[in-house]
C-alpha cells in the first residue's frame, strides 16, 4: 500500500517536493505495523529502511538510555538511508504503531534521476544539520 501524500509532505526531509516527486516516492513505500514493544530499529545495525509513523508512539534511546518520543508524522532512518552506516538509535513501539516504509534500493534510483528532488533532500539534510549545532552551542 502507497503512503498517503499528506503524511510524506509532513516530513521535512519530503516537504519541499513537488506532487510528481512525492507521487514517485508514495508508491514506493509499503505499509506495516508494530505491536507494543516491538523494536523498529536497533542502535548500532545497519539501516537500509526509512520509516515514517501514521499513528503510534515509539520510544527513542541511544546507550540504553530514553531521549525521546516520536509520533504521528514523525520519520526515522533517513540518515542511514543516504549513508548506509549503523543505525544512532534504538526505536521501540511504546503503542501499536502503523508506519510506511521506504528500502533504499527503491529511494536511491528516484533521487539519483531526479537533480531537482536531490537538491531539495540536500537543502533539508543542510537545515536539519545547522539545528543540530545550533542545539549543541
Amino acid at each position: 500500500m502507497a503512503a498517503p501524500k499528506d503524511l510524506l509532505r509532513r516530513v521535512p526531509l519530503f516537504a519541499g517536493l513537488d506532487d510528481k516527486h512525492l507521487d514517485q516516492l508514495s508508491d514506493e513505500f509499503s505499509q506495516r505495523t508494530f505491536s507494543v514493544g516491538d523494536t523498529l530499529t536497533t542502535e548500532g545495525e545497519g539501516g537500509r529502511t526509512f520509516f515514517v509513523i501514521e499513528a503510534g508512539e515509539a520510544t527513542v534511546s541511544v546507550g540504553g538510555h530514553e531521549v525521546g518520543t516520536m509520533g504521528p508524522g514523525d520519520s526515522l532512518g533517513e540518515i542511514s538511508l543516504i549513508d548506509r552506516q549503523p543505525r544512532s538509535a534504538s526505536i521501540t513501539a511504546k503503542s501499536d504503531i502503523t508506519a510506511y516504509m521506504l528500502p533504499i534500493w527503491s529511494f536511491r534510483p528516484i533521487v539519483e534521476s531526479s537533480p531537482e528532488m536531490l537538491w531539495t533532500l540536500l537543502e533539508s539534510l543542510a537545515g536539519r544539520l545547522r539545528a543540530a549545532e545550533q542545539r549543541e552551542s
